[in-house]
Formats: structure tokens, sequence, C-alpha cells
């Protein structure tokens, strides 16, 4: 049976954060919320526990599911071949809606999908997720829906749709949008825009001007 603890409320939101840390060490899946909207996680480096978000979705292996970390520091031991052009967005936009395409460490026992070597890592702006991330280390984490319905904005929704496969639901309230990070990949010499989101190709390019854009 899942269990849902109210972020908004002291003593409620001390339980939440404590169930969910220990849920996650034990493999199983939890729903938080982000500064976009509500996402799905389990711990990053449990395959299974990454397998069965996957199926909780009904999402396949050819879309791999994100990680978010608690802290910029986190990346080093994460990434590699990291550029400055790739530091400066870190620096300029994280906490926030900015995600980055980079090359993982070959060292790292994770299976996050088919992501031929890479990862999608972002740092988000919401203290429930933050403190969640900080206690237990970095999550893969997707949005909070079946594959094809809405991402959901409010726990209610994700809950609606992910119902039992899911250990403790922690409500924040309402997100404070729909709009999805931008998606950056950095693994080259050039920043290239994958997906536009909250962050526009103008914003980016004060911080990288040579940023270049998928049509």
């Amino acid at each position: 049976m899942a269990r849902r603890y109210d972020c908004n409320e002291a003593t409620d939101r001390a339980t939440g954060l404590r169930e969910a840390a220990s849920a996650v060490r034990r493999g199983e899946l939890v729903v938080l919320p982000t500064d976009t909207v509500y996402g799905i996680g389990a711990d990053a480096f449990s395959s299974e526990a990454v397998a069965d978000l996957l199926d909780a979705k009904g999402r396949g292996r050819n879309m791999p599911t994100p990680v978010l970390i608690g802290s910029p520091n986190t990346l080093h031991g994460l990434v590699t071949d990291f550029s400055e052009q790739a530091w400066e967005l870190v620096d300029a936009f994280w906490p926030g809606a900015l995600t980055l395409v980079a090359k993982h460490q070959p060292s790292l026992q994770w299976d996050l999908g088919d992501t031929r070597g890479t990862v999608a890592i972002r740092m988000p702006l919401h203290p429930v997720a933050i403190e969640l991330l900080t206690e237990v280390g970095p999550m893969a984490v997707s949005s909070a829906n079946l594959t094809g319905h809405p991402s959901p904005e409010d726990c209610d929704a994700a809950q609606g749709m992910l119902g039992d496969s899911v250990s403790v639901y922690l409500d924040g309230g309402p997100t404070p949008g729909i709009v999805p990070s931008s998606i950056v990949d950095v693994t080259g010499k050039v920043p290239v825009l994958l997906r536009q989101g909250a962050l526009s190709p103008e914003e980016l390019r004060k911080v990288v001007p040579d940023l270049e854009v998928v049509n």
C-alpha cells in the first residue's frame, strides 16, 4: 500500500522524507515534486529499481532515465570530459530547469537504459527534491506519468496514474508549471540545444554564445 505525505506540513514532511529515503535504499520507487513536474524516482545505481521505474511508466529502454542530483559537486564522480562551457552552464542555471547530456564515467555500475555512454543530468530547484537527493544520492527520475499521458502537475495526478507501483508519495502541492527543462548536449566541442524548454536559446547564449540548436 502506497504511503503519501504532505510536505507542506513540517512533521509530515520530515516523516515523508525519512520514509522516502528508506524506500529508495530498499530499491523501491518514490514520487517527488520538482521545479517542473512531479517525478518518479529510484536509486540510480540499482538496475532492478530503474527497470521497475521503466515498467511502472510503460517506457522502454530506448528512452533512458535522467538522473537528478542534489549538488553540482556530485558531477565530479559521475561525468567525464566535462568542458569549461558545461561548468559555466552549471554555474549559471543550476539548480534549475537545465538538463545536461554528458559522458558518464565508464566505471559507473548503473543501467539507466540504452544511454550509449551518456547521462542526462540535472539539479532541480525544489527544496523537497534537494533534501531527498542530498540524503540518498543520485536518483534516476522521470516524469511521474504513464507514457503517453500528460506529465503531472500535482500529486493526485501522479498517484492516479501510478498507484501502488510507488511506495512513497511526497506531496509538495502544485508544481510551478509544466514547462520541461531545456536539454543541452555537452558531449562535443560545441554545446547543442536538443530540447527548448524553460530556458530559451537566447538565455543560454548569454553564457555559451556558440550554442547550436537542433531543428
